[in-house]
């Protein structure tokens, strides 16, 4: 066992999965004795409790999916601990890639780190990164919020054009990194090529499907898994390609 996923880190992870699970379970038995204290039937609390369990699911697939996309650079343990707090995939694959390229090093997560001095400093930058939200939202978040509220109180319309653009940039970032990435030269499937063009364009033609599937009667339940099962079927897609094509097509590069 190494030192990613020694002992040391084992018992770390699950002390942060322990404390993680009693706070939920804290917080649920005072939810459910307030609402028996507000005379809400038991049938309408078990209800809201089972509908809220099941809603859980599809975030905990597109964190597995994170937790697979990182560990063949970090091992399992340490994005295990990062994603049972708090954390998305393209928050933690942009802060390990930007902790290791400051190393000099190139190839981000796509290649495995050895270093425990690297492992440590990109365990340091995913941690401090994630806790700037929670310290800052609760400073920040009023004036924000009066600024923005100012700035389309006379067009509603424009709040949404400000989100949609905000999210448009984020996945513009990755869609352009699967197009004209530059990657390692030295290491095979780093930078854009077939693998990764047919990962993009496997998880959007599922995502469509999806999409289209969960716009059917009785079928909106499947709304919030569509993301997480595009994410996870590009990849099997992508993996299963990889075998099928001769080697010099599946792994050929024009940004390696």
């Amino acid at each position: 066992m190494n030192f990613k996923d020694d002992i040391f880190m084992t018992v770390l992870a699950l002390c942060v999965v322990a404390f993680v699970i009693a706070q939920a379970v804290f917080f649920l038995v005072r939810a459910v004795k307030r609402a028996k204290e507000l005379g809400i039937e038991n049938s309408t609390i078990k209800n809201t409790v089972m509908s809220s369990a099941l809603f859980t699911i599809a975030p905990a697939i597109g964190i597995v999916a994170t937790v697979l996309t990182l560990a063949s650079a970090l091992g399992y343990v340490l994005p295990w601990i990062r994603l049972s707090v708090i954390g998305n995939i393209s928050y933690e694959v942009t802060a390990a890639t930007n902790a290791i390229e400051a190393y000099g090093l190139a190839g981000g997560i796509s290649q495995e780190i050895k270093d425990p001095t690297v492992f440590g400093t990109i365990a340091w930058v995913m941690t401090l990164g994630s806790m700037m939200p929670l310290i800052l939202t609760p400073i920040m978040i009023k004036k924000v919020q009066n600024r923005v509220g100012k700035a389309v109180s006379g067009n509603k319309a424009w709040a949404d054009v400000m989100s949609a653009a905000a999210f448009i940039g984020l996945i513009a970032a990755f869609v352009a990194r699967a197009i004209a990435g530059k990657g390692d030269p030295d290491i095979t499937g780093d930078g854009a090529g077939v693998l990764s063009i047919s990962a993009l364009v496997f998880s959007i033609i599922l995502m469509l499907i999806l999409s289209k599937v969960a716009a059917l009667p009785k079928m909106k339940w499947l709304e919030s898994f569509a993301m997480p099962l595009s994410m996870i079927g590009a990849m099997v897609l992508v993996a299963v390609l990889a075998q099928v094509l001769p080697h010099g097509v599946a792994f050929m590069e024009w940004r390696g």
